[in-house]
């Protein structure tokens, strides 16, 4: 191993300096980079997208008003019948749901005595509302020679009035497209059309202050700074020594082609709520479970449903349909509204087990099982 006196190494790292010194290259290399979004003074000024900017969220566009489609037509007839669970079923749901938990005995399922069966209707309510909205924003890719659809060959279409092909019906989904006659070429606001800028880490040199020697090139004991090699600074590690950077905006190309970008969402909202009519079953747990449906309406903008055998239904539906048009006739589309019924069959079940009476619900087309009172169950302990 080699040593280096004391003197040897700062003669060293002083030649060395000199010699970094003679090779970087001027600090005016090349401009300072410039802003990450494009300064507002370079959007130009279109008619019917004034105010619309780069980046952030997009400008929201106000929809068009639409004239109701809504006509006096007779409410549709309903049908629906009360579901019965036979005895059989009953008991099979109750000897699964206790199978399932490892600490509940299968004794009262195979040993009870039915008493009652008391079937109850359970109405889901469902509204969707299928709407529509369009935002704008100024956007930039690199220009690399591409066509330039500018204003030169027409004015640009109005936001509400640029021709977007809609999804299917009552599925989210959101495109994006160039607004026609907006795009322009203009100079990259990043590098100010170089192509690239002054790596702002080195100052445009090429090298960094060696930071295991603090620039002195030796180390403690007179050793030289295997880091640095003993000249004090290090290649730097963004620019790669060279002093410049290329500009990612416009890929080198100094130029950028800017349009207005239109997005649109299309978006389902639903409404949904069941009926609880306070039977002591948890109308959480019908999230979990499906039914049949009765009665389906869609339209353009649907009627609150009137005079169904629940009252609930009459009352959620009002709700619902109110809701929506509150909150989103005037700030999106409203493309078609769905409203749907869907009957849940639900039972409860009571029953004696050893001269005791006991009683649980079975609901959902699954037969799924709501027994909080289960009456065979240990009360074991996990260490």
């Amino acid at each position: 191993m080699v040593k280096w006196s004391a003197d040897e190494c700062i003669a060293l790292g002083e030649a060395d300096r000199e010699r970094d010194a003679s090779e970087d290259g001027p600090e005016d290399l090349e401009d300072e980079e410039g802003p990450t979004a494009p300064p507002i003074e370079m959007l130009d000024n279109v008619t019917g997208y004034e105010g619309t900017v780069a980046g952030g969220d997009g400008n929201y566009i106000s929809p068009p008003v639409h004239l109701s489609d809504k006509q006096e037509r007779p409410q549709p007839q309903l049908e629906w019948r009360i579901p019965s669970i036979t005895e059989d079923a009953a008991r099979e749901a109750l000897t699964q749901f206790a199978a399932a938990h490892c600490c509940y005995s299968t004794g009262p399922a195979r040993d009870m005595v039915f008493q009652d069966l008391t079937p109850f209707n359970m109405y889901r309510y469902r509204l969707e509302t299928f709407t529509e909205s369009r935002l704008t924003e100024w956007t930039h890719v690199p220009f690399t020679g591409q066509s330039v659809d500018s204003n030169a060959y027409g004015p640009p279409p109005l936001p509400w009035d640029v021709a977007v092909q809609n999804p299917p019906m009552f599925q989210d989904f959101t495109k994006k497209v160039p607004v026609p006659h907006t795009a322009a070429v203009k100079r990259c606001h990043k590098c100010k059309g170089r192509g690239k800028y002054r790596c702002s880490q080195c100052g445009g040199k090429g090298k960094l202050k060696c930071l295991s020697c603090g620039g002195r090139g030796i180390l403690r004991g007179n050793k030289r700074c295997i880091q640095c090699g003993g000249r004090g600074k290090k290649r730097c590690g963004p620019c790669l020594g060279r002093g410049t950077r290329t500009c990612h905006v416009c890929k080198a190309s100094g130029q950028l082609l800017f349009y207005i970008q239109l997005t649109v969402k299309w978006t389902n909202n639903v409404f949904e709520q069941v009926a609880d009519q306070q039977i002591g079953l948890p109308v959480t747990l019908f999230s979990k479970v499906t039914g049949r449906n009765v009665f389906a309406d869609e339209s353009y903008q649907v009627y609150t449903i009137v005079g169904f055998p629940d009252s609930l239904i009459d009352q959620i539906s009002q709700q619902g349909v109110q809701e929506h048009q509150e909150k989103f006739g005037r700030t999106a589309c409203i493309l078609q509204q769905r409203q749907t019924i869907e009957l849940i069959p639900v039972t409860k079940v009571h029953f004696q087990w050893k001269g005791r009476e006991h009683s649980y619900f079975v609901y959902g087309a699954e037969n799924n099982v709501y027994a909080p009172d289960y009456p065979s169950k240990c009360h074991c302990t996990i260490l």
